[in-house]
């Protein structure tokens, strides 16, 4: 009988981590565009590391956590001012009624 030696697909290599949940989550709970940038460095992740470029999907993985954390923090940043917007506006009202009175 042959000896089959087959591996399941996947990466081979050092770099396990390749961002693409985490850009994910970034593009649909934060801030699209940064989101988007980062799912497509974090998808030629794999594809680098499967044709034997270990430089470029380093790369790539270092791009692809880049604009994830770009992405987490201008989306965080514009909530936070969002919040702070309707919480001035409603003080705003909240005095201008009592005012009125």
């Amino acid at each position: 009988m042959e000896n089959l030696n087959i591996s399941p697909p996947g990466p081979k290599g050092p770099f396990s981590e390749n961002w693409l949940v985490e850009a994910i989550l970034v593009t649909l709970l934060c801030c699209l565009p940064f989101g988007v940038v980062g799912i497509i460095f974090a998808a030629q992740v794999n594809t680098k590391q499967q044709a034997g470029d270990m430089e470029g999907a380093e790369k790539s993985r270092r791009e692809a956590a880049k604009w994830t954390k770009i992405g987490f923090w201008v989306g965080l940043g514009v909530i936070v001012l969002y919040i702070l917007f309707w919480l001035v506006l409603g003080v705003s009202f909240l005095g201008a009624a009592s005012t009125i009175d």
